[in-house]
C-alpha cells in the first residue's frame, strides 16, 4: 500500500512538473518524422495481464514489423530525435502514466513483450508476481544495452546472452523486495543517469 501511494504521488508530480518538457518533445517528434508521438506496444504486466506501455516514439512507424523487438547500436529504424531520446532515457518519461494508473511501478522488472515472457520457465514466472517497473537491477546492469548488443544479430544476442542474466536479476527482485531495496535501486539509477549526462557535457566541452 505504501509503495502504491508513493507511485501515485510521485508519478502525478512528475507528470505535472515535466509537462512542458513532454510537450516540447512531442512537438519535436511530430516535426521530425511522420507518425504518432507515442509508441504504445503491448507488454506483459503483473500476473501475465497485457497492457499498453507509453513511450515516446523513437523509431519509424511499424518498426517492429521491419525488425525484432531488440534495438541494435546503430539501428536504421531509429529516427534522429529517437537516438537522442534513447541515449538519455527521455523516451521512458511517458511511463509515468502507466505508473499512475497502476500498470507499472517506479521500481520493478522491466516489462517484456509476450514473445519473451512465454519462454519463462516455472521458476522465472515469479517475475510476473510483481508490477513491472521503470527501473530495476537489470536496468542498471544493462543501461548501455545497445552498445552490448552491437550492430549485428541484436535479437539473437539478446535472447541467448542478455535475457538469461536479466531474468536472474528480475527473479532476485521479485523474490526479495522492500521499500529500502526500491530506494537503493532508485538512487543507483539516478547515479547511472548522472554519469550519462556528465559524459555528454564533457563531450560538448571538448
Amino acid at each position: 500500500m505504501i509503495k502504491r501511494i508513493f507511485d501515485i504521488v510521485f508519478s502525478s508530480l512528475g507528470l505535472a512538473v515535466l509537462f512542458p518538457l513532454l510537450l516540447l518533445i512531442g512537438v519535436i517528434i511530430k516535426a521530425g518524422s511522420p507518425g504518432p508521438v507515442f509508441y504504445r506496444g503491448t507488454r506483459t504486466g503483473r500476473f501475465g495481464r497485457p497492457f499498453r506501455i507509453y513511450k515516446f516514439r523513437t523509431m519509424v512507424v511499424d518498426a517492429e514489423k521491419k525488425g525484432g523487438p531488440s534495438t541494435a547500436l546503430n539501428d536504421p529504424r531509429l529516427t534522429d530525435i529517437g537516438k537522442f531520446l534513447r541515449k538519455y532515457k527521455l523516451d521512458e518519461f511517458p511511463q509515468l502514466i502507466n505508473i499512475f494508473v497502476g500498470e507499472m511501478s517506479f521500481v520493478g522488472p522491466r516489462p517484456q513483450v509476450e514473445r519473451y515472457t512465454q519462454l519463462y520457465n516455472d521458476e522465472e514466472k515469479v517475475i510476473l508476481t510483481v508490477r513491472p517497473g521503470l527501473t530495476d537491477y537489470a536496468s542498471i546492469r544493462f543501461i548501455h544495452l545497445d552498445k552490448i548488443l552491437g550492430d549485428d544479430r541484436a535479437d539473437e544476442k539478446y535472447l541467448k546472452e542478455i535475457e538469461p542474466e536479466k531474468n536472474r536479476l528480475r527473479m532476485k527482485y521479485a523474490m526479495k523486495n522492500s521499500l529500502w531495496i526500491d530506494t537503493k535501486i532508485l538512487i543507483q539509477t539516478f547515479i547511472q543517469l548522472f554519469k550519462i549526462k556528465s559524459l555528454w557535457n564533457t563531450k560538448n566541452l571538448g
